[in-house]
C-alpha cells in the first residue's frame, strides 16, 4: 500500500507551486479489566492520506482514504482548487514559502515490540494487578471501584514531496490503574495517571513501574480517605513532576502556541495573555525557570524529528532563565508573525490539517534535591497527581486539584492530607518559582489527549520537568 505510493503521487502532481502527501497508518489497542472483569477490547486501525497544494498564492487541503490513482487524483484537483481560489483573500501570500523536502527515516527507540507480549499475557498482566487494586481493607473502608488499563498506538507517517520522502514509526504506550475507597460518605480515589505515557516497546511498562504500583495506589487511597482537609493558607508549595506536567501544559504550553497568539483559536480554544511584543525581554517567571521544546528525548511522548509539515526538529529554548524567547509556532505562523519558532506544526490523524501544537515541552533540571527543597520550607503543602483543573481561556487564571496532599514543617514532610488545591496567575506563579529540582527528581510524563482546532484533533504531548517549589502561593482543601 506505501511502497509504491511516492512514485504514484509524483505521476499525479498538478502544475502547481508546491504539492505535499502526507500518509499515515495507525493501530491502536486499549485492554481494560475493571473490578477483575475484562471489557471488550477496542482494536482500531485507520490509514488515509492528506495532500497540500500551494498555488496562486493560496495554500488547499484535501483528504481520503481512498489510495487509488483516481482517489489520490481527486484530492489532488480539490486541494488545487482550494490553493486557486484562497489565493486573494489568504492571510500570506504561499509564493513568500519555503516549504521543507525531508529525507530519511526515524523510528521509536523499542527493545521489545508490544507484539512480542502476546494477548493473553497482556490480559493476565492487568488482570493481576486489578486483583491487587482491593485488598481486604480497613474497618469501615471499602473498596468500590478499581480498574487497569493499557493503550498501545503504533502509527506510521510518510511526508512525501516532488523530491523527497521522510518515513516516521512512532510506537507508544499509555498505562493507567486506579483504585477507590469509601467511608460510607465519602471516597478517594488515587491513580496511576496517564502521566507515564511514553514511547517505546513492553520495557516500557517495567520502566515505569506499572506491575508493582497496586500496593503503593492502594496505601495511598486508605491514607487519603482517613486523613483531614488539606488546610486553606498562603505558604509554599511543591509540585512532583506529575503534577508539573499540566501545570507546564496549561499555563505555558497553550500560552505561547503562536495560532492562539494570533487568534486563530479565540472562537474555541481562547487566546493567551501572552502578546507578540513580549517575546525576548518579558519576564515570564524567575530566573529559575528554563523551558524547551525538544522532539530529541528519548522515548519521551512527543519525540520525533520531522513535524507534519517536514520541517526538521531541533531543541530550542522558549523560556531562558525566566525571559521568554520563541513561540510554540511552526512555518506558516512564523512568516505571519515575523517571529522565531519551532517545528511543531502536528495533526492528530491524516484527516486533519498541522496546526501549531506543543510536542516535547520540558523544564529543565535544576540543581537541588527534593530533601534540599523540602528542607527549605518551614510551613508548605506538597502535592502529586493531578484530579482537577480549570484556566480561562486567555491561559491566566487557574485553579488545579491534585490526588495527593502532605504537610511540610518546619523542613519535614508530616501529615498527609487530603483534596489538595492551589490557584493563581500564570506569570505570578512562575516568578514565584523558588526551587527546581536536580537530575535525580525529573521525570518524563506525557499525555495523549491534549485538545484543540476545529474540527477537533487530540494529540500526544511530552512533558518532562524536576519537582519544583513555588511561594506564597493560594493553597485550600475541598471541605
Amino acid at each position: 500500500m506505501y511502497a509504491d505510493l511516492p512514485s504514484r503521487f509524483r505521476a499525479l502532481v498538478p502544475a502547481c507551486d508546491f504539492a505535499s502527501l502526507r500518509w499515515v497508518r495507525e493501530r491502536s489497542q486499549t485492554l481494560t479489566v475493571r473490578r477483575d472483569v475484562l471489557l471488550p477490547p477496542r482494536d482500531s486501525v485507520d490509514v488515509g492520506v492528506m495532500v497540500t497544494v500551494h498555488a496562486g498564492g493560496g495554500v488547499g487541503y484535501a483528504a481520503t482514504a481512498d489510495l487509488s490513482d483516481a482517489g489520490l487524483r481527486a484530492a489532488l484537483h480539490t486541494a488545487h482548487a482550494w490553493a486557486e481560489s484562497m489565493g486573494s483573500r489568504f492571510i500570506f501570500d504561499s509564493r513568500g514559502l519555503n516549504p521543507a523536502r525531508p529525507d530519511g527515516t526515524w523510528e521509536s527507540p523499542v527493545q521489545r515490540p508490544w507484539h512480542e507480549l502476546a494477548l493473553a499475557d497482556r490480559i493476565g498482566l492487568l488482570r493481576d494487578l486489578s486483583s491487587r487494586l482491593h485488598p481486604a481493607a480497613p474497618a469501615g473502608l471499602s473498596f468500590v471501584d478499581w480498574s487497569a488499563t493499557l493503550m498501545q498506538v503504533d502509527t506510521e507517517v510518510a511526508y512525501i514531496t516532488p523530491e523527497s520522502t521522510a518515513y516516521q514509526h512512532f510506537s507508544m504506550i499509555s498505562p493507567d490503574a486506579t483504585t477507590v475507597v469509601s467511608n460510607g460518605t465519602e471516597s478517594q480515589a488515587r491513580s496511576f495517571g496517564r502521566g507515564p505515557s511514553r514511547q517505546g516497546g513492553v520495557e516500557v511498562l517495567d520502566e515505569i513501574g506499572f506491575s508493582n504500583a497496586a500496593e503503593w495506589l492502594v496505601a495511598d487511597a486508605v491514607a487519603l480517605i482517613e486523613a483531614p482537609d488539606c488546610p486553606s493558607a498562603r505558604c509554599d508549595l511543591i509540585l512532583a513532576p506529575d503534577q508539573m506536567m499540566l501545570q507546564i501544559h496549561e499555563s505555558i504550553g497553550h500560552p505561547l502556541e503562536l495560532d492562539r497568539i494570533l487568534g486563530d483559536e479565540r472562537n474555541y480554544a481562547g487566546t493567551s495573555f501572552v502578546t507578540r511584543g513580549m517575546f525576548g525581554n518579558y519576564r515570564y517567571g524567575s530566573e529559575l525557570l528554563n523551558i524547551t521544546f525538544d522532539p530529541g528525548v528519548p522515548g519521551e511522548f512527543a519525540s520525533y524529528r520531522w513535524d507534519d509539515q517536514g520541517t526538521t526538529a531541533e531543541k530550542a529554548w522558549l523560556i531562558r532563565d525566566g525571559v521568554l524567547q520563541a513561540p510554540l509556532g511552526g512555518a506558516l505562523s512564523q512568516a505571519r508573525s515575523g517571529l522565531p519558532g519551532v517545528a511543531n506544526t502536528r495533526a492528530s490523524s491524516w484527516n486533519r490539517p498541522p496546526i501549531d501544537r506543543m510536542a516535547n515541552l520540558n523544564l529543565e533540571p535544576g540543581s537541588v534535591s527534593l530533601t534540599q527543597m523540602i528542607g527549605a520550607v518551614e510551613r508548605g503543602v506538597f502535592m502529586r497527581t493531578n484530579r482537577s483543573w480549570s484556566i480561562d481561556d486567555r491561559r491566566d487564571k487557574f485553579q488545579f486539584g491534585c490526588e495527593w496532599g502532605q504537610l511540610i514543617e518546619n523542613g519535614q514532610l508530616t501529615s498527609v492530607v487530603k483534596n489538595p488545591n492551589y490557584r493563581g496567575r500564570s506569570p505570578d506563579f512562575w516568578r514565584s518559582l523558588a526551587g527546581v529540582g536536580d537530575r535525580s527528581t525529573w521525570e518524563v510524563h506525557g499525555t495523549p489527549y491534549c485538545g484543540k482546532g476545529e474540527p477537533n484533533q487530540l494529540i500526544r504531548v511530552g512533558h518532562a520537568s524536576p519537582a519544583c517549589r513555588f511561594v506564597d502561593v493560594d493553597v485550600f482543601g475541598g471541605g
